[in-house]
Order: structure tokens, then sequence, then C-alpha cells
């Protein structure tokens, strides 16, 4: 009777993690997606083409800024008060925040004080996610059987293409407008939707149990009393580690959606309704394949698993952009998806092979601060630094498939490293554990 109530509460904390991260990366997304569509124009008009979406990627970018303090923040008070309060107060944040850019002026209307809205409001975007996205795979991953820890942490991460779908939906649906009504109030039916799907979402997270590990923990008085600080000084090289790890599947994944957008409508006179359909499909098959990536981790090792969907992702560039210059949307939807499918797999799996390298009372800290750092240094700067990329060689592709390839081959040497430092770890404890079974 225990066991199965148990599984119950372990499908009820992954449905709603699944949901939550839905919610949270639809928000996130929007405006990416609005950022390559129309920000530069709505809130950068004097600016021509080039210039409006570089200052469009840059706000884009600001967001990230704010993540990796928002995760020492959400951290420290996830593994002080728990992982379930935290969570509701970041979805809180994320639907007020974008909810307020859907009703913020433009420039015509305010001038300067419409971009600096539109930073503020996107810096607390950007707190929002930095505190959602530890919280979100512990609670799938501590209320996980015994066993099933990265399938079930596996779970809030389709949460990101599920936001994707939804936010290119929801652009899908308002591209087709005469340009005059999308510019002027079209893009902004998106970000109003979001306090609908806030309200869902915090009804359901409201409904899950604390988790159990962390209740373990404060009954044992187990706390730490600044679990940030704690884990800076003693687990440094894991978070430096599992950083470079998550880069292509964050910077990635900005680079097949955000900055494709822009390529493929800058360089190759493509629609935007075009590539927005391409993207949907292909985020479709995203959130199909990851859980399958999941399970074939479970059965063939974490570490070897991610080490091969990295050199997956290192290899899949070249292929991607001679599919994507064909211009055949179908063409173009196997080709990103050759990229997409290794980097949504490291993305995928990531999260519960970096948890078990930090302790309990630790880890929400650990794993926030080394996700969010690296979003911050690769993921925000991915559509900027693409678009410079394209601009300076004038959409020649070679340059931007040997960039993301840089990013595949951090990911592969960081994940081998940080399963080394594993093993590391455990021969240490099993050395100690048997010196003092020897004693005794």
């Amino acid at each position: 009777m225990s066991s199965a109530i148990h599984i119950s509460h372990s499908r009820r904390a992954a449905i709603a993690s699944f949901v939550g991260t839905t919610v949270e990366f639809y928000d996130f997304y929007i405006y990416a997606t609005a950022a390559a569509l129309v920000l530069g124009e709505v809130f950068f008009p004097n600016l021509n083409q080039f210039q409006g979406t570089m200052a469009s990627f840059a706000t884009f970018a600001v967001g990230f800024i704010a993540r990796p303090l928002s995760g020492m923040v959400f951290g420290h008070f996830g593994d002080r008060l728990g992982r379930k309060k935290m969570l509701v107060i970041t979805m809180f944040l994320m639907g007020i925040a974008t909810t307020a850019i859907g009703l913020l002026p433009s420039y015509g209307q305010v001038g300067i004080w419409a971009p600096a809205l539109l930073i503020f409001f996107r810096i607390l975007q950007g707190v929002a996610v930095g505190g959602e996205w530890g919280g979100a795979v512990l609670m799938a991953c501590e209320h996980a059987p015994a066993g099933r820890k990265t399938f079930f942490a596996s779970l809030p991460q389709m949460g990101s293409p599920a936001g994707l779908i939804l936010a290119l939906l929801s652009f899908r649906a308002v591209a087709s407008m005469f340009h005059e009504n999308l510019i002027s109030w079209g893009w902004r039916i998106p970000f109003l939707a979001s306090f609908v799907l806030l309200i869902i979402g915090v009804f359901i997270r409201i409904g899950v149990s604390e988790s159990p590990e962390f209740e373990s923990v404060v009954k044992a008085e187990g706390l730490a009393k600044f679990p940030v600080a704690e884990v800076l000084r003693t687990a440094w090289v894991p978070i430096l580690l599992g950083a470079g790890a998550i880069t292509i599947s964050t910077a990635g994944f900005f680079f097949t959606n955000t900055f494709m957008i822009s390529y493929v409508t800058s360089y190759l006179g493509m629609q935007k309704s075009t590539i927005l359909d391409v993207l949907l499909v292909v985020t479709i098959i995203q959130l199909c394949s990851q859980p399958i990536s999941a399970l074939l981790a479970e059965r063939y090792g974490n570490a070897r698993f991610l080490m091969a969907a990295a050199l997956l992702s290192m290899l899949a560039p070249y292929p991607m952009f001679l599919l994507v210059n064909t211009q055949d949307p179908v063409v173009m939807i196997v080709g990103i998806s050759l990229a997409v499918i290794p980097l949504s797999a490291v993305y995928a799996v990531i999260a519960g092979f970096m948890i078990a390298v930090f302790p309990t009372h630790l880890r929400y800290s650990g794993i926030s601060i080394a996700y969010q750092f690296c979003c911050a240094v690769a993921g925000g700067t991915t559509p900027l630094i693409g678009a410079l990329i394209a601009g300076n060689y004038k959409g020649e592709w070679l340059p931007l498939a040997l960039y993301f390839s840089l990013l595949a081959s951090v990911s592969f040497v960081c994940i081998w490293s940080l399963a080394r430092y594993q093993r590391q770890q455990l021969f240490t404890l099993n050395v100690a554990v048997g010196k003092s079974y020897g004693m005794s």
C-alpha cells in the first residue's frame, strides 16, 4: 500500500513539475521568439534591421545575466526552506513579468522609457526562471522511485520543448496578421495569455507535497546554515564542470531556435511563418525524443550516453546547415532535427546526472548555480554571437557550424571530466568506509 502511495506521489510531482516548467518556459520563449521577430521594430525603431536585431537580442541576453544570482538566492532558500515554496514564488514572478511586457508602451509612445522598462521586466523573467529549474528537477527526482531518478528528472526537462511549442503556436497565430497590426498590438497577445497559464500552474504546484528527501534532511537537522557558501567552498569543481556539461543543451537550443529564425529570414529571405512552422515540427520531435533519451540513459549509463550525445552534437551542424539552405521546409525539418535530437538528449539526461553529484542539503544550490552560470555565459549570448558571426561573414554557414561544434566540444570534455570526478568521489568514499570497518 505504501509503495502504491509513493508511486502516486512520484507521478503527481513529476506531472506538476512538467506543467510548471512548461508554463515558465512558455513565458521565457515567447520573449525569445518576439526578440527574433518584432521587438527590434517596436522598441528600437530608429535602428536599421541588423542593429535592431542586435539590440533585441541584447535585451534577450540581459535576462540571462540575472540568472546566476537568482540561482544562488533561490538555491539558498530552496535548501533552507524547501523546494515547493520556491517553485510557487518563481511562477508568480514569471507570470507578472511576462504579462507586464505585453502591456508595455512602444518607443514611439514613451521614447527611451519603453526599452528601459522592457529590460527591467526581462531581468525579472531571468530572476524567475533562474530559480525555477533547480527546484523543478529536484521535486521530480527526489520523489522518484528507486532506480528511476534519471527518467523522472527528465520529465520537467520536457517542459522546455512543450513551452516552446506553445510559444511557437501563439506567435504562429499572430504572425500572419498584417504587419502594422502585428507591430502595434498583435505581438502582445502571447504575452498577455501568460496570466491564464500562471493561474493554472500555481494551482497545480500548490497541490504537490514537499520533497521527501528534503524532509528527511530537516528531520535529521542536517540543513546547511549557508548552503550557497558551503557548496561553493566544497563543490566548486563539479559546479564548473556541470556548467560546462550543460553548454550544448542550453546554447545549442537557442542557436537552433532563436538565432535560426533570424538567420533564415535575414539571409535566406524566408517568410517568418515558414520557419515558425518548421521549428514547431522540430520541437514536437524533440518533445517525443527526450523521454526516450532518458530511458536509454538509464539502460546504458548516464555518462556514456551523454558523451555519445555530445559527440553527435559536434558533428550535427554541418548537415543541418546544408539541409536548411535548401529552403525546402521538409528538408529543413530533417536538418534541424539532426542537431536538436542529440542536444536535447543531453538536456534530458543532464539533470539526473548532475543531481547525483551533490549532497541533498546542498543540491538546490549546487545544480542551480551550475546551470544558471552556463545559461548566462553561453545560453543568452548565443543568438547575439550567432548574429555577429553571420553579419561578419555575410551569412556564410561554415563559421556558424564551427561555433556550434565548439559549444558541443565544451560539453563533451566537461561530461567526461564530471564522470571521472564522480568515480573518484565514490572511490574515496568506499576507501573511507572500508577503513572504518577495518578499524572496528
